[in-house]
């Protein structure tokens, strides 16, 4: 179990070497590394932890359920009064877990970004920021406290700040890193309100302290309590996993460079909120208010992000969307009360997803930095690793069977049906829309007329006069690996022949309880699964159907959703007018006058009171005697007169 300090060490290590390596400004004493070592270092660092994480499993999986769980104290960081409060790891199942896909898939993208980003200036800085990133997401989900985790929280916000702004000359993708940040800031305001209020009723943060005790059934918490602690961790999740209504940050965070978009969305920071809410299974199970609340959350968002995601010519938004829908769906199934099915989609969106991102960046690398799908077409042809292996990953969000969405998406499905049928039929709608506006995505870059040719032709670009070629083996080697993940890692949750490793993995994490276990009738599941893939399938003939011939259809492409309802329009006029005059207003009337007036009074009162109380000093010592004197008979004065009374 000592290898769990390994999986925070290495990634951590190799962030350090590479910031006093120079990879930031600032010059380190070994000088400055240069590319591409510094991502093969990053690399190694991030494979290392993905081994030691296997290592790690390893050790657990030949323990019994009830031992698969280990406290590894590094050092008391607040030892105060009654609050005391270490860094230290939790090792169980659901960690571990977390932990495999995101140093597996993070060193993935990380090999990939070696031949992505080579050529780029600032080729160092990005990948102490990918190892600063892996670091910050494991210390999240290894933390056996609270507040620990929260730690690793911002980490990750952090470093996401800096992956999305990397190219901050751009001005979109300044204006993108401050969205990113200030949205999360958001949520964090009800993750520490959380904190505050879960100190005050239990006196502690240590997982140990907070949720074992509710997990085992010990001890159980007040309703209006609980459904607080949920409300406020809730908010922190749905900043962190972009979740209605704080998503609008996540479709801006495609000006990083493409490895970011993958790492972000497939790997590490948009499951943290969905690892929360996996963590705090135990306080949500006593607010049932808050269990309906996540599961409408996961719905909504599911269901809105589809809609938009049809109707955008980014290849990257398209994905950006997607990501948003598909985290709904996750949330949807913790909310539903089955968090394993939840838990398993994340997985399974992990390998998928981010094989779709770097598979879209095999193709913008292609085409010189092209992103408009309306300006590609017939890339099938020239991409020969790239065009099978996107199309693994658009059946397997697709939901088509066998691929990897299908299964975790029926789990999903299944568990929201048990819920309500009104989530299902949410969730089942979702999942056409997804089908169909991956189908547009596919037709538009691999198929029809290479229109990448006729715009090169038209505007005179040099970039694409020759054909556009594969990407080389750093980045085709990482899409052949996640391909077979995407076609085979469903059997790690396969609902027969007692293949469900996930479910039994996990089920010392989610006892009876606070999960209870349920089961939908084996006909109902045939039914609705049949009907979810009747859905799916129908998107797919859709799109096809609407996009082989045309690359331009007005009645379905409405401008409300190319602007994403004009929900974020809306925010940002609101910001940058109204909102913007008011900041200005109470600048002047509240800062200028109320603060700085008081500041300013008190001071010249002060200079003032000098100045007056200075005349008495003359000087001369006979005015002293005297004021001496004259000070004596008052104090005689009255204390004769206090005497006589």
């Amino acid at each position: 179990m000592n290898a769990a300090y390994v999986i925070v060490a290495l990634p951590l290590a190799g962030a350090i070497a590479l910031l006093f390596a120079g990879c930031l400004p600032i010059r380190g004493p070994v000088g400055k590394v240069r590319d591409p070592w510094s991502g093969w270092l990053a690399t190694a660092m991030t494979l290392g932890a993905f081994v030691a994480t296997v290592w790690v499993w390893a050790t657990q999986v030949g323990r019994s359920a009830s031992g698969r769980s280990s406290d590894l104290n590094i050092f008391t960081w607040i030892p105060v009064g009654d609050l005391h409060v270490n860094f230290g790891l939790q090792v169980d199942p659901l960690s571990i877990l977390w932990c495999l896909f995101v140093t597996g898939v993070g060193g993935l993208i990380t090999l990939y970004s070696i031949g992505y980003m080579k050529g780029d200036p600032s080729f160092n800085r990005f990948f102490f920021y990918l190892n600063a990133f892996v670091f910050s997401m494991v210390v999240l989900v290894l933390a056996d406290n609270y507040l620990f985790s929260f730690l690793g929280w911002e980490g990750v916000g952090f470093c996401s700040y800096g992956l999305v702004g990397f190219w901050f000359e751009r001005n979109s993708a300044a204006v993108a890193a401050k969205k990113a940040f200030v949205t999360n800031r958001v949520g964090d305001f009800g993750f520490m309100i959380a904190l505050f209020l879960m100190f005050k009723h239990f006196g502690s943060f240590n997982f140990s302290a907070v949720l074992g005790p509710l997990s085992a059934g010990h001890a159980t918490l007040a309703a209006s309590t609980a459904t607080a602690l949920t409300l406020l961790l809730l908010l922190g999740a749905v900043a962190k996993s972009a979740q209605l209504p704080l998503y609008m940050w996540l479709p801006d965070a495609m000006e990083g460079p493409t490895p970011v978009s993958a790492l972000i969305h497939a790997a590490t920071m948009v499951t943290a909120g969905v690892y929360l809410i996996a963590r705090s299974a135990p306080i949500i199970h006593f607010s049932s208010s808050g269990q309906w609340t996540i599961a409408w959350i996961g719905a909504a968002t599911a269901l809105f992000a589809a809609t938009i995601a049809c109707n955008q010519n980014d290849i990257k938004r398209v994905l950006a969307y997607s990501t948003v829908s598909q985290i709904g769906y996750m949330v949807l199934g913790e909310g539903s009360g089955d968090y394993s099915a939840g838990i398993y989609h994340t997985v399974m969106h992990a390998f998928f997803k981010a094989l779709l991102f770097l598979s879209a960046g095999a193709v913008i690398h292609a085409l010189h930095d092209e992103q408009d799908m309306k300006r590609m077409g017939g890339l099938r042809k020239h991409l020969r690793i790239t065009f099978p292996a996107f199309i693994i990953g658009y059946l397997a969000l697709s939901a088509i069977p066998p691929f990897d969405g299908f299964w975790s998406k029926d789990t999903v499905l299944a568990a929201a049906f048990h819920k309500s049928p009104a989530l299902w039929a949410v969730g089942v709608i979702t999942a056409g829309l997804t089908a169909y506006y991956m189908t547009r995505q596919v037709i538009l870059v691999f198929y029809g007329q290479a229109r990448w040719a006729d715009q090169s032709a038209a505007h005179g670009a040099a970039g694409h006069s020759a054909p556009p070629h594969e990407a080389p083996p750093t980045m085709t080697v990482p899409l052949v690996i996640l391909s077979v993940a995407s076609v085979l890692g469903w059997l790690l949750n396969a609902p027969f022949g007692g293949l469900d490793f996930i479910n039994r993995w996990l089920a010392p994490v989610f006892p009876a309880a606070i999960a209870p276990s349920f089961a939908v009738h084996t006909g109902t599941k045939w039914i609705i699964g049949l009907v979810a893939t009747a859905v799916a399938v129908a998107g797919v003939l859709s799109g096809i159907a609407a996009w082989r011939r045309q690359v331009d259809r007005p009645a379905l492409e409405p401008a409300v959703l190319a602007h994403g309802w004009y929900i974020d329009e809306g925010i940002a006029a609101a910001v940058s007018g109204p909102l913007a005059r008011t900041a200005s207003d109470l600048s002047f009337e509240v800062d200028a006058k109320l603060v700085d007036g008081s500041v300013n009074g008190i001071a010249r009162l002060a200079a003032e009171s000098g100045r007056q109380l200075r005349r008495i000093q003359t000087g001369y010592v006979r005015n002293y005697a005297l004021g001496i004197g004259a000070g004596a008979a008052v104090i005689l004065f009255y204390v004769a007169l206090r005497a006589g009374s």
